[in-house]
């Protein structure tokens, strides 16, 4: 037996579609047989492959799920179920015991409820890029081992809510009595651990939209786009929070605003995580990619750290956390990553926890680490439509010309530019047909400039900055 996927379906860092158009069943079943026929050959015979599996609040996962498994004790692999939840609980459920060999995550992430999509972890490291290819090409040739497996449902999310608890250890809980926080799950997978994480925080806690549900009523869980963050702004005003938190769909991304309801970005967010670490751990590395503020970087070496610049992809930068033996790295899209007393992936619950820690032992408020940060000028990332075909080779071009002047360039993934007056960013995205530029300044000149020589350079290609695409 063969199975195709649609050619879209298949991607860089995840496998992701639209139920009933591009993505269904069958899908998940394929995945299964390819995903488990990997573990069982890897294992060599050692022992049978034991595969965690998890699914998000969408109305679409339970189908998948159940269509996933079928493939996966099909492939003779045994299966744990851990039931609906966050990504990271389905990441610990994998990290946190021994005997587990991968892991399965089904969920649609901060897309719009009609996708959904699977995050895959094997043996301990992450599953993408041509692992992710090589399910297709085993799927179009039926080459499959065939075997059976049993599967058991395991009840895990208090284990999983006592773990993430020890990151506030050593602290006072005394010191924490008079802190009020506002939390947003958005309608998403997290709300359940949310609740029950609250529940057992010191201070006081404001839950926003805790029930799952999967056609995202209130607000799109994105956390990076401000306009979601609404709710959360007037929450923290109306109560006088000291800050805010929220999550994207699947509890993976985190989102904040300080107690004056100003949006702390991704790169600030790990300003204050590196702070904090590096006060326990000097000379660390610090991991974030090519669209963080120059900021950032500074601030890393200030306090007696190695920043690295790296690739976007929440895979990619887990891959060189492992491979530097860095202790914390971030994204701009919220992804936060603690490998000192954590397992090394991107857990929003973790990470606002790891916020109240931080700002604990700094003995200052979010509020005040936030008004401390320099006032950079930056753009949001501006994403427009280039066909796939010429995305890549454009930024190849562009990449030429400045190697051939003199600016000071750096090619980790496309083209960061850094001049007198700040720096620009031109890089092609991995996950759909569209080129994402950012800019940086201290001055609103200087962004003006930065972004003539952006457009320049896209003239130069035959492309301009026309109109944003969405996610």
């Amino acid at each position: 037996m063969t199975y195709d996927f649609h050619p879209t379906v298949l991607r860089e860092y995840d496998i992701r579609g639209i139920i009933g158009e591009t993505l269904g069943p069958d899908d998940a079943r394929a995945i299964g047989r390819g995903f488990g026929t990997l573990l069982v050959r890897d294992l060599g015979g050692a022992k049978k492959p034991l595969v965690a599996v998890g699914y998000d609040g969408r109305v679409s996962s339970p189908i998948l799920e159940r269509a996933l498994i079928e493939g996966l004790t099909s492939s003779g692999c045994n299966v744990r179920c851990i039931g609906m939840g966050a990504t990271p609980m389905l990441y610990y459920a994998e990290a946190s015991a021994e005997e587990v060999d991968g892991g399965i995550q089904i969920t649609g992430s901060h897309n719009p409820a009609n996708y959904n999509g699977f995050k895959m972890v094997f043996r301990g490291r992450p599953f993408f890029g041509v692992d992710i290819q090589t399910l297709g090409t085993m799927a179009a040739e039926g080459d499959w081992v065939d075997g059976f497996g049993e599967v058991e449902s395991v009840d895990i999310i208090d284990a999983y809510i006592d773990r993430m608890l020890t990151a506030l250890d050593g602290i006072n809980p005394g010191t924490l009595s008079g802190l009020t926080v506002a939390w947003d799950a958005g309608n998403g997978a997290a709300g359940p651990a949310l609740e029950k994480l609250a529940a057992r925080l010191p201070g006081t806690h404001h839950l926003l939209f805790t029930e799952v549900d999967g056609d995202f009523p209130n607000h799109h869980p994105d956390p990076t786009v401000e306009a979601n963050l609404e709710d959360l702004r007037a929450l923290v005003a109306e109560k006088s929070c000291d800050f805010g938190i929220a999550f994207d769909g699947d509890g993976d991304r985190i989102g904040a605003i300080d107690g004056e309801g100003r949006v702390i970005w991704g790169d600030q967010l790990l300003m204050i995580y590196a702070e904090d670490l590096l006060g326990n751990l000097p000379n660390s590395t610090i991991i974030a990619d090519v669209k963080a503020s120059r900021a950032l970087f500074d601030h890393v070496e200030k306090h007696g750290g190695k920043p690295i610049m790296w690739k976007t992809g929440h895979s990619l930068i887990k891959s060189k956390m492992k491979e530097v033996s860095s202790p914390l790295a971030g994204e701009m899209s919220g992804h936060v990553f603690f490998a000192d007393t954590y397992y090394g992936f991107d857990d929003a619950l973790y990470a606002g926890i790891r916020l109240i820690a931080a700002a604990a032992r700094l003995g200052k408020s979010v509020t005040q680490l936030r008004g401390e940060m320099p006032a950079m000028l930056n753009t949001p990332e501006l994403r427009f439509q280039v066909d796939e075909s010429r995305k890549f080779a454009a930024i190849g071009e562009i990449a030429a010309r400045i190697a051939a002047s003199d600016a000071v360039a750096d090619t980790t993934d496309g083209v960061r530019v850094t001049n007198a007056d700040g720096w620009w960013l031109l890089r092609a995205s991995n996950t759909q047909d569209v080129l994402v530029a950012r800019a940086e300044s201290d001055t609103q000149e200087g962004l003006d400039r930065l972004l003539a020589q952006i457009d320049r350079q896209l003239q130069l290609s035959g492309l301009e900055r026309g109109e944003s695409a969405g996610h």
